[in-house]
């Protein structure tokens, strides 16, 4: 029967072996975990054991011994010898073994016939092997050296301690066939757990794959791997989501808005070819229609660089630059034109240091002002404040016009979005996109503000760190 159970172990051993699987892999390590651990509790039982058993047998020697010993200095040699014979004729201890030794390693007394040389020569603790009728015996004796130059032999079979161990290999080897199925059946229920758990995963995984982009993985909010696993895998899939919502914004915006200007351009294009126009005329379309032309261009360069740009991430490798020159750079283009419509632009500034891309910081600062400038009213004052508060440095713009309806703050960001009642004006919808895009670059961000009235950005970036 125990080989039966056995072969079905090692049997069972070899399909988890050969098997790929993670379950297959999970179950067998949960499983050789389980018999390693009851291998080493065992192992240290077992020796702990034998340590009692030896130390209560070398202490009954002992005391055997010096009991022997002081009979000696009573008695003297003959009533050793005597006692000895005695012992051995009729022994009150099966196991008990004695032997007086003369000192040219005769045996003059006791049980034994012969002993080994290295017996009979030796001193203090000794084993040997005594072959009887039940077959091998494993001895455990003391040999003191009297004053008469013999040697008294003082031992005991360990008849008990080869039955204990006897008795625990037996046991150890069933044990361990039950470890082995027990650990196997733990390991196996634990990677049925495991599958389950994970099922949910996969089904989602599959479905999202095959174009189910809304489904999200169930969390228990326990905060386990499983539970940390699926919020990182939907925060994924809420990403992936927003990209692809934003490929297909983009592609209703470019429609909606290059629809017009391409629509002017075509007609311009065929007006002058199908009408007789005056030179001053015909070149008067000529410049319109290379205006539209201009401003497609500068739509798809803009594009072009927002999409460049949120494919970079911040490097502690960027250049250390100054950003107080930057933006006073950008406060004095644009001076004139604030000057122009009747608007106070008023700058405060301190020196600031960061890591990051010059060219980018300067279109930062350019496409806030713009749009300030441009929806500012006249006889209103544009501010704008670059300083640094010990953690970060910050850039805040603020004007006085019609502001951004707190509903909308979110979705100017993205690309091509336009309020309506700005569609009228200049511009390709992309200015947002490329500033929070930069800041993004930067590690910084950017929020959208009340300034009552108007509208205040406020702009985040790390300051550089000093090394």
């Amino acid at each position: 029967m125990a080989r039966v159970i056995a072969s079905a172990c090692v049997n069972r051993l070899i399909a988890l072996l050969s098997a790929r699987s993670t379950s297959a892999r999970l179950a067998l390590a949960i499983a050789g975990l389980f018999l390693l651990a009851y291998l080493l509790l065992g192992a240290g039982l077992y020796y702990a054991v034998s340590q009692i058993f030896a130390q209560d047998l070398h202490e009954v020697i002992r005391l055997d011994s010096a009991d022997l010993v002081e009979m000696y200095r009573e008695s003297g040699h003959a009533g050793l010898a005597t006692e000895i014979s005695e012992r051995t004729a009729s022994p009150d201890d099966d196991n008990a073994v004695y032997e007086l030794i003369g000192p040219g390693g005769k045996l003059l007394a006791g049980q034994f016939a012969t002993l080994p040389a290295d017996v009979r020569n030796g001193d203090g603790w000794t084993e040997f092997d005594e072959r009887n009728a039940d077959g091998v015996v494993r001895v455990v004796a003391k040999l003191q050296k009297l004053g008469d130059g013999s040697k008294l032999l003082t031992g005991r079979r360990s008849r008990n301690q080869q039955r204990f161990e006897v008795l625990v290999q037996r046991t150890s080897f069933y044990a361990l066939l039950a470890a082995a199925g027990l650990g196997g059946l733990i390991g196996w229920i634990t990677a049925r757990w495991v599958a389950h758990r994970l099922e949910s995963t996969y089904d989602i995984t599959r479905r999202v794959g095959a174009g189910e982009l809304a489904l999200r993985i169930p969390e228990d909010d326990s905060d386990d791997s499983f539970d940390r696993l699926a919020k990182r895998i939907n925060a994924m899939l809420d990403r992936i989501q927003e990209l692809l919502d934003g490929v297909r914004h983009v592609t209703d915006h470019i429609a909606h808005d290059l629809r017009t200007p391409l629509t002017r351009l075509r007609n311009r294009l065929e007006e002058m070819r199908t009408e007789h126009v005056h030179a001053e005329q015909f070149t008067a379309e000529l410049d319109a229609a290379t205006a539209e032309t201009d401003q497609l261009l500068a739509t798809f360069s803009a594009l072009l660089r927002l999409t460049r740009i949120e494919a970079q991430t911040a490097g502690a490798n960027d250049p250390e630059l100054a950003m107080q020159p930057l933006v006073l750079d950008a406060v004095e283009l644009y001076a004139p034109i604030a000057s122009e419509g009747g608007i106070v632009l008023d700058a405060q500034t301190v020196p600031c240091t960061l890591r990051g891309d010059a060219d980018q910081l300067f279109q930062l600062v350019a496409n806030l002002l713009d749009n300030a400038l441009k929806y500012a009213t006249r006889g209103t004052r544009v501010t704008l404040h670059l300083f640094d508060d010990g953690d970060a440095i910050y850039l805040i713009i603020g004007d006085h016009g019609a502001g951004i309806p707190a509903v909308d703050r979110e979705r100017v960001f993205d690309r091509f979005v336009r309020l309506e009642e700005h569609r009228g004006s200049q511009g390709s919808g992309l200015g947002l996109s490329l500033v929070r895009a930069i800041a993004h670059r930067h590690g910084g961000s950017i929020t959208l503000e009340d300034n009552s009235p108007g509208l205040r950005v406020r702009v985040r970036l790390p300051r550089a760190v000093v090394r």
